[in-house]
């Protein structure tokens, strides 16, 4: 699973870098024409995957999760392919829509390794799981933008959906998906239709405002993604502008992969809420001198950083949904929880393009910074109300009852 992770992750982000450079093959546009498209076509995707990926949860807890996984890996792979072909603006946005309804590989893994790992190093075994998409994605910027320069962008796409279709094929003959669970509780055996699962969540309000904070994330680090590319190219110049567009990509996607496992062993030890809290924090400070830097290096240097602390936010939010779900409902619970971070992904890139066309790429980091922030600060406000006191004060109870 680990190598499936890591084909899908680099194939999906070879592509991101140009993006927006191969929108501007298309025709003489404007840059903000540029910028608002860029920002819709990258967004879509995950327009289609928000309305999807509980579907995707649902089945699988009913019926395992490996055939999904080969049917994501054949959908992305065909679209992908076909947008080596588009020659306007319109087949390639119509491309990303179609794709959206498979994309989920990765999330769709989290939610098999997952459901059969002990609660107890969920966190680790999770962080593991996603150094190899990561890995993915540190490389996969940085062979995109080297295939972009030397053979084109279309070129790059049929490329990439051959490294997607193998992943489909590690799945089909590597991966042996194990149906039966050992259930801790009674509830993890127990049978939930989808209004009993939605009640679940929103009787816990940590884990709501944690599913919720998904969005509120992907919003804010997809906002500058589908046009980092052109303020790498403000910055930079147009000299080989996608591979030092890869590089910035790759930056933050190294620091991911040296941080990841530790922050999910560290949530295992002190608590996965008091990790989360803390790494969106730090990811709302690093972001926002990115509207302030001169140069490439500047940029690559704050990427990484960024990349450190957006590391364990994704496996320690998976890890306390794992804590807090029972099992039998665990599939459809991370379904919802990755649909929103679709949404995320459908609002971002949207705001993104939108701020910088009105108001400049820098704004876009004030804002990105700002949602990290306010993020934490309702984390923290949940966590402490619902959680922690309500702790404090059974302790105080239970030591004067003594």
């Amino acid at each position: 699973m680990w190598f499936a992770n890591f084909f899908v992750g680099g194939s999906l982000t070879m592509v991101l870098p140009f993006l927006s450079l191969y929108i501007e093959e298309f025709g003489n546009f404007s840059d903000a024409y540029v910028q608002n498209w860029s920002g819709w076509i990258f967004g879509i995707t995950f327009g289609t995957a928000f309305i999807f990926t509980p579907l995707w949860g649902r089945i699988g807890d009913k019926y395992g999760r490996k055939n999904l996984l080969i049917v994501s890996a054949l959908g992305m792979g065909l679209s992908v392919l076909l947008m080596g072909f588009a020659d306007s603006v319109w087949e390639l946005f119509f491309l990303r829509l179609f794709m959206g309804i498979f994309t989920g590989f990765i999330p769709m893994s989290q939610a098999l390794i997952a459901t059969q790992t002990p609660k107890e190093v969920a966190g680790r075994v999770l962080g593991t799981l996603q150094t190899g998409s990561v890995t993915g994605n540190l490389m996969g910027p940085l062979f995109g933008g080297v295939l972009a320069d030397l053979f084109g962008y279309s070129s790059t796409f049929k490329w990439v959906s051959i490294t997607i279709f193998l992943s489909g094929i590690l799945v089909l003959f590597g991966i042996r998906e194990v149906l039966y669970k050992t259930a801790d509780s009674t509830d993890d055996e127990a049978t939930f239709t989808s209004k009993e699962v939605l009640l679940r969540i929103v009787g816990n309000p940590v884990m709501l405002v944690v599913m919720l904070i998904s969005a509120l994330v992907q919003i804010a680090h997809f906002s500058i993604q589908p046009i980092l590319s052109l303020y790498v190219a403000d910055i930079h110049g147009a000299v080989n502008i996608a591979f030092f567009s890869g590089m910035a990509f790759s930056a933050a996607g190294l620091g991911n992969l040296l941080m990841a496992r530790r922050w999910g062993r560290l949530g295992d030890r002190i608590g996965y809420i008091k990790v989360l809290i803390f790494l969106l924090f730090m990811a709302g400070i690093v972001y926002f001198p990115g509207a302030f830097v001169t140069n490439i290096w500047q940029l690559v240097v704050l990427r990484f950083l960024l990349g450190i602390s957006i590391g364990g936010i994704i496996p320690v939010r998976i890890a306390y949904i794992r804590q807090e779900a029972p099992l039998s409902m665990q599939g459809e619970v991370l379904g919802y929880n990755t649909s929103l971070r679709f949404l995320g992904n459908i609002i971002g890139p949207a705001l993104g393009g939108a701020l910088a066309g009105f108001y400049g790429i820098s704004a876009v980091f004030f804002v990105t910074s700002a949602l990290l922030i306010l993020s934490g600060a309702i984390m923290f406000i949940t966590w402490y109300r619902h959680d922690y006191a309500g702790k404090q004060r059974k302790h105080s109870r239970a030591v004067s009852s003594h």
